[in-house]
């Protein structure tokens, strides 16, 4: 895939619920971003579900002619939780969820964050670790409708109060409503990392 600084997000890996969980706007937004993720052209890199969020998202980006990439380990295809081939759609199945959570930060430009439950978080958390101790320089966003992840932004600020993380790790992570926003916030990042590889 082709990458430059006039096209610092070619691919971004998505984090979020593979349930609809009990709020249907979540579900409308989440098949929104796909399609507005297609529709700027970003590749998506995802799980690979095919239902609930996970499913609302990859269906917005082929709904809207856009590319998606799954990653799935094989024991959630043998319980038929992946979704199925068609057109647009590139899956990978893996062996474990190790080697998914590392194909899809090797396929992404930054990562993405949208509501979702303990492997959302789990996922997260995970890619931002790798980024604070030098494996990777990919930026990390939060979508926040309506305020779901207010909590987790507030304990964030917590801990670095605290001071058992740098403030300017919490200040670098772009949160915001609004998916443009969010999606501008990571372009500059991307940039200004690549600048400093260059």
């Amino acid at each position: 895939m082709q990458r430059s600084a006039s096209r610092p997000l070619a691919s971004l890996g998505v984090f979020l619920g593979s349930s609809d969980g009990n709020d249907p706007a979540l579900v409308e937004c989440a098949y929104e971003v796909g399609t507005q993720l297609a529709e700027r052209d970003i590749e998506v890199v995802y799980g690979g579900g095919g239902s609930g969020l996970m499913g609302a998202l990859s269906r917005g980006v082929l709904d809207h002619r856009g590319r998606v990439c799954g990653v799935i380990p094989t024991f959630m295809v043998d319980r038929e939780w992946g979704r199925r081939d068609e057109p647009g759609l590139e899956m990978h199945v893996v062996g474990t969820m190790h080697e998914r959570k590392a194909m899809m930060t090797a396929r992404s430009d930054a990562f993405l964050v949208l509501p979702g439950g303990l492997g959302t978080l789990e996922e997260m958390f995970e890619v931002w670790t790798w980024q604070t101790l030098g494996l990777h320089a990919k930026p990390l966003g939060v979508l926040n409708p309506d305020g779901f992840w207010d909590p987790l932004v507030a304990m964030l600020d917590r801990i670095a109060e605290a001071a058992f993380m740098r403030r300017s790790l919490v200040d670098a992570l772009v949160v915001d409503a609004d998916l443009p926003t969010v999606l501008d916030g990571l372009a500059a990042q991307v940039v200004r990392a690549r600048g400093r590889l260059s």
